[in-house]
């Protein structure tokens, strides 16, 4: 009897064959020796069908029609790849074929691809399943999954979870597109005098995105620029010179008033209110003022946490001004090269079964020149034994996969992949190497002194030990010689940082600061920043808050929008739907006028998929699902009553007048904005 092992991809079957040194030639979809048959899908093979393979009657739009809630569900063979399902059903199902290996992406969508495949083929329950599950494609990790593979049945509340969010998917997109377009495809088409009908895009977590991208663009819009005027006084200290800001602490003649602008008390409304404030304290000259107070402490900064997706491809968005997609599809290769592990994840941290191998994956980047000294370092220091013991490795995160990392392995097939894509491995190896470098320490020093009876504040930070702040900087891709000297970073600083640090050093209370001058520095409030591509990856990952500290995202995990996996897609497909424009120089995202009015229709008639926090809830429960925590039947009779409660009200409602009222709010923007750009 023969094993066959069913890949995803052919590059990945290709993989497979030479790990399990399978060296017969390639027929039409597969390898095959004496005992081993390797053979692959093309991504999908199988998918949903539409309702009018239900009913004929159903390929017609109607009212009378929704909601549409299937009790046995139908699949078909995608026609683009019949060939390709035919030989994996025909290998699926031979007689000689004892045992099968499911070796597709680990993953939900991974196990999604195979289950519908062996549905298809009605592939028997008699045949032994295993299912093969790895964080890299190099040699070593394959044979691992081999040999550790579990029974299939192991993965069936995955299996499960998969299923539920393509039929979730397919309920809400297929219903309620349908639905918000026969009640106000035709408003939207007559508003922006277009010769075909508008089609609603709507799905449950692109129109939630959308919801996100529209409202930080209207706060955005109402925000008001309100202007503020700061007071500061320089003083020169030894050749040096610092900037010290006024603000009105308990004591000062200005403590509580209303002409302050902030409930810091740190700058005027007016402008003429800071002149004649400044023109109070300079009646006297020179202008010296006591040292009241002097703070000095050590700050020290860790290594941030490994790379996710989401964090990746933040990071590539705001280096490099790639879109997510883009990303994606660069670790991908990097991926499927061995270059890195597996891309589709949401972890940061490390497992503690890998921990212990660490090791090999230093000393194979120790060849690689941008960060191979620093390597080199921490396997002869022995820097890695204490890992374990790190913030860096915990198996409580990690549900599918642990964080990318490079796998120290195919160094030399970085020649032959693009500029940008090296630029993406050097930031991956960076980081990764980075976390086993000691924090970065900075020195800070604090002051306050009084100015007849008033209080200034100047706060100076300098850098004083790199730490891993040197393996960190980055030289994008560019081969460059590293500097073995000094290689554990200690005391980086300019000299003028080291001078200014050594001058406040001497600082005492009490001790007499002379100012040189007092200005006004003028100020405005900010509006809140647009999204750019990568931010709101991040936004969606923490449940529509962009939150850019670590330790409380790692908080609200697994709350998220969409998954690793599908997150560049939606913004991909808003931005192909002309919902969403993405200005690919800055990868700044704007609602285009259609995405505004899709948004008031959807906002005026189903509020609900707009809520990041239910969306968030509805991934949270396929999770629950994976997990064993809830059952299939009870998570489907949710869905179907959600789907059914709000189709039934938008079908009572009738507010045409009301969102003309919100089209027109739109289009004034939208015309005012064209004129702006008209005139340069």
């Amino acid at each position: 009897m023969k094993s066959l092992y069913i890949a995803e991809k052919p590059s990945v079957a290709q993989e497979f064959a030479k790990a399990l040194k399978i060296n017969a030639s390639r027929r039409d979809g597969f390898l095959e020796s004496e005992d081993s048959i390797v053979t692959w899908c093309v991504g999908h093979l199988v998918t949903m069908s539409y309702p009018e393979v239900y009913d004929p009657a159903l390929k017609r739009w109607s009212l009378d029609t929704l909601p549409f809630l299937p009790k046995e569900w139908h699949y078909e063979v995608i026609a683009g790849v019949q060939k390709q399902f035919n030989i994996v059903k025909e290998l699926l199902n031979r007689r000689d074929v004892g045992c099968i290996y499911v070796c597709t992406d680990s993953g939900r969508e991974g196990e999604y691809i195979y289950r519908l495949v062996d549905q298809m083929a009605k592939v028997p329950d008699s045949k032994e399943k295993k299912r093969v599950w790895i964080d890299s494609q190099t040699e070593e990790e394959i044979l691992r999954g081999i040999k550790e593979a579990k029974p299939l049945s192991d993965y069936d509340n995955v299996s499960a979870a998969a299923y539920l969010r393509a039929k979730e998917d397919y309920l809400m997109g297929i219903n309620f597109s349908r639905l918000l377009t026969l009640k106000y495809g035709y408003a939207i088409k007559d508003y922006l005098k277009k010769d075909k009908n508008v089609v609603i895009a709507v799905g449950r977590v692109m129109t939630c995105v959308l919801g996100m991208i529209v409202r930080r663009e209207r706060e955005i819009r109402a925000f008001v620029k309100t202007p503020f005027y700061r007071v500061v006084a320089n003083a020169g200290l030894e050749s040096q010179s610092i900037e010290a800001e006024w603000r009105a602490v308990e004591g000062s003649r200005y403590f509580g008033s209303p002409l302050l602008y902030g409930d810091k008390g740190n700058g005027f409304l007016k402008k003429e209110t800071a002149k004649e404030f400044i023109k109070q304290l300079s009646c006297d000259k020179p202008l010296v003022s006591k040292v009241y107070k002097v703070e000095k402490k050590t700050e020290k900064k860790n290594p941030p946490m490994l790379y996710n997706l989401a964090e990746l491809q933040n990071e590539c968005s705001r280096l490099f001004k790639i879109s997510p997609d883009e990303t994606l599809k660069i670790v991908q290769e990097l991926y499927e090269k061995k270059l890195v592990t597996y891309p589709r994840t949401d972890a940061r941290v490390l497992s503690s079964a890998v921990c212990k191998e660490i090791h090999k994956n230093l000393r194979g980047l120790s060849m690689y020149s941008p960060v191979g000294a620093y390597a080199q370092y921490v396997v002869e220091k022995g820097g890695y034994k204490r890992l374990s013991q790190s913030r860096y490795v915990n198996d409580k995160q990690i549900t599918d996969h642990y964080a990318i990392i490079p796998t120290g392995q195919g160094i030399n097939s970085l020649n032959s992949v693009s500029e940008l894509s090296s630029k993406v491995y050097e930031i991956i190896a960076r980081r990764f190497v980075s976390i086993f470098y000691p924090a970065a320490e900075y020195q800070k020093v604090g002051i306050e002194t009084v100015l007849q009876g008033e209080h200034f504040f100047a706060s100076i930070k300098a850098l004083s030990k790199e730490g891993y702040l040197k393996v960190a900087n980055h030289s994008y891709g560019k081969k460059k010689n590293v500097k073995t000297d000094n290689i554990e970073g200690q005391d980086e600083d300019s000299s003028s940082q080291k001078a200014l640090l050594n001058a406040l050093g001497s600082l005492k209370k009490g001790s007499d600061l002379s100012f040189a001058n007092i200005e006004i520095k003028e100020g405005e409030t900010s509006p809140p920043k647009p999204y750019t591509s990568g931010s709101i990856i991040l936004a969606m990952e923490n449940a529509g808050k962009l939150i850019e500290d670590e330790e409380l995202r790692a908080q609200i995990k697994g709350s998220g929008i969409g998954t690793s996996a599908t997150r560049a897609e939606i913004i991909k497909k808003l931005n192909n739907n002309e919902y969403i424009s993405l200005n690919k120089k800055s990868q700044v995202i704007a609602p285009t006028l259609l995405g505004e009015m899709i948004y008031d229709v959807v906002a005026s008639s189903m509020k609900a998929m707009l809520n990041p926090e239910l969306t968030a809830s509805w991934e949270k429960g396929l999770n629950m699902v994976a997990e064993g925590q809830v059952g299939t039947e009870e998570y489907m009779g949710k869905l179907e009553k959600f789907v059914t409660d709000r189709t039934l009200v938008v079908k009572q409602l009738n507010n045409r007048y009301q969102l003309n009222a919100y089209f027109d709010n739109a289009a004034a923007f939208y015309k005012k904005a064209a004129k702006n750009r008209k005139k340069g």
